[in-house]
């Protein structure tokens, strides 16, 4: 038996430039494959290969459209990024209130 290829998780998804480019694209309007791709300096193959990844940890949905699939941002899932990045919050705002005061103690 031949073992599965695990599906990609949101995580995975965004670790990728182009997909996150493609998540910006996608907030707020549907686009289809073909004007997605006239914004990359790569194929329509490889547009739908990181739209797939998008669509398998759940980004991004697709409806047909006629003989066209529309993709649209689906954020739900980015709340597992944003709630990880939230821990480390506490640490960039202990690092910038540092750093502002150093910079009002220079100017004293």
């Amino acid at each position: 038996m031949g073992a599965e290829k695990a599906k990609p998780d949101v995580f995975q998804a965004v670790a990728d430039p182009t997909r996150r480019e493609m998540l910006k694209m996608l907030g707020g309007k549907e686009m289809s494959i073909a004007s997605i791709s006239s914004y990359f300096p790569i194929s329509r193959t490889a547009v739908a290969k990181h739209l797939r990844i998008l669509s398998e940890a759940g980004l991004v949905s697709e409806r047909k459209s006629g003989r066209e699939t529309l993709f649209t941002l689906q954020p739900e899932p980015l709340t597992e990024l944003q709630k990880w990045l939230q821990f480390f919050e506490l640490y960039w705002e202990n690092k910038l209130s540092a750093l502002k005061r150093f910079v009002e103690e220079e100017n004293d």
